[in-house]
C-alpha cells in the first residue's frame, strides 16, 4: 500500500517531481519498489492499447523527449532566470487557465524541471499527494 503525503509543487524534484507529473498527465503511473544496490524506488507508466501493455520508466524532468512534448502541446516558454536557475511559463497568458488555475509558472535549477513544476501546478495546483516513499528523510 503506498500511502500519500502532501507537498508543495514548488518543492517538488525527482521521482516525486515525475510522480506528479504523470498523474497532471492522466497516466497510469506506478512505483517499482527499490532494487540492488541501493537504487531507490522509481515511477513507471503503463501505457495500454488494444492489443499489449507495456510498461516504461517516466521521468520527464531528465528526458527531453517526454518533457519536451509537454512544451509543444502546451506552448510553453524557457528562459534562464538570474539566481533561480530556470523559469517556465505560458506562451500565450490568456491560455493559461487550467482546471482554473492561472498561475502557469515555475521555477527549477533546469528547464525541464522548471517546465515540470508549472505544469503540476496549472493542473494540480500548489499543493499535490505524492507517495511517502519518494520523498527524502520522510520515507
Amino acid at each position: 500500500m503506498t500511502y500519500l503525503i502532501v507537498v508543495k509543487t514548488a518543492d517538488l524534484a525527482g521521482e516525486a517531481l515525475g510522480w506528479a507529473v504523470g498523474k497532471a498527465e492522466g497516466l497510469d503511473v506506478y512505483l517499482e519498489p527499490p532494487g540492488y544496490n541501493g537504487v531507490p524506488c522509481r515511477v513507471f507508466a503503463r501505457y495500454q492499447g488494444e492489443a499489449i501493455v507495456h510498461t516504461k520508466r517516466y521521468n520527464p524532468r531528465e528526458d527531453w523527449a517526454l518533457g519536451g512534448q509537454l512544451i509543444e502541446q502546451h506552448k510553453i516558454k524557457l528562459s534562464p532566470y538570474a539566481d533561480r536557475g530556470w523559469y517556465a511559463d505560458k506562451v500565450f497568458p490568456a491560455e493559461a487557465s487550467v482546471a482554473g488555475n492561472v498561475d502557469w509558472c515555475g521555477f527549477g535549477p533546469t528547464p525541464l524541471i522548471a517546465l515540470c513544476r508549472a505544469y503540476v501546478a496549472a493542473k494540480l495546483g500548489d499543493t499535490v499527494q505524492v507517495p511517502k516513499e519518494l520523498i527524502p528523510c520522510q520515507a
